[in-house]
């Protein structure tokens, strides 16, 4: 299945302009589960209520956003106020500066994004992907997505570019739990570390590594597909039921595109 594009518009740098669209590079391996109620196996939804209106159910046009900065104290949001600082949806990834790959800590990498050539931007697409990968340099830019600005380093891999977006250096915590400088002094014991870390140094090979509660689950999944008719919701209404799907395919569907099992 085709990545589904999030974003499209162009990567630009000095007169460098190339058209692209941004899609999924990693799919999520989380698997999630539906909430349903044990007695009809209706799916539950969610509602806001009020403690001090004796629970009472809030309607949407009765929600407000608020910003606690101490405990039961607010300060109120609009949404046309929250609209006044929310910069407009980037048509451009400007890069404006390149940096060495190698000083960029890896406690700053986000979320990753492919990014795929559109029609007409094909040459220089590849050019880039080929030049940053062989100079091991990331581009740096500012990117607006989804109402919020991301920073983002533009890279080459495997002969595409590729999007991460970064922490920004307030987002990052101090080292917790490292030890004085000065308490490391065993001559002995860091020989001992050094070559235990040799003993056990290789080439990095992903494919060795699984998640295995997650293969367990989807195991499970299966084999309760294969044995069990699955459980329908009731009908509310007067809407129609429709006949019970293919769990077995609609499972298989799931891992394919990530949606539902993740």
């Amino acid at each position: 299945m085709a990545p589904q594009g999030i974003w499209s518009g162009t990567v630009s740098f000095s007169l460098v302009a190339i058209p692209v669209q941004l899609v999924r590079a990693v799919s999520p391996g989380r698997i999630s589960f539906r909430l349903l109620h044990d007695a009809d196996y209706a799916p539950l939804a969610r509602q806001m209520f009020c403690p001090e209106r004796e629970e009472a159910a809030v309607p949407a046009e009765e929600i407000a956003r608020g910003y606690e900065i101490a405990p039961d104290r607010y300060i109120p949001l609009t949404d046309e106020e929250l609209a006044s600082v929310t910069p407009e949806r980037s048509r451009t990834i400007e890069i404006v500066e390149f940096i060495d790959l190698a000083e960029l800590d890896p406690l700053y990498f986000d979320h990753p994004y492919y990014l795929v050539p559109l029609k007409g931007g094909e040459k220089s697409y590849r050019l880039l992907a080929e030049v940053l990968q062989r100079t091991n340099r990331a581009g740096l830019a500012k990117f607006v997505l989804v109402e919020r600005e991301y920073l983002v380093a533009v890279t080459g891999h495997g002969g595409a570019l590729t999007v991460t977006t970064l922490h920004y250096p307030g987002e990052i915590l101090p080292a917790a739990g490292s030890a004085p400088r000065e308490a490391v002094s065993d001559a002995k014991l860091q020989e001992r570390m050094q070559e235990a870390i040799a003993r056990l140094t290789t080439d990095f090979a992903p494919g060795k590594y699984a998640d295995e509660r997650r293969e367990k689950l989807l195991a499970l999944l299966r084999r309760k597909a294969a044995e069990q008719a699955p459980v329908t919701a009731p009908v509310s209404g007067e809407e129609e039921a429709e006949g019970p799907p293919d769990l077995v395919t609609a499972l298989e569907e799931a891992m394919r595109d990530m949606k539902r099992v993740r």
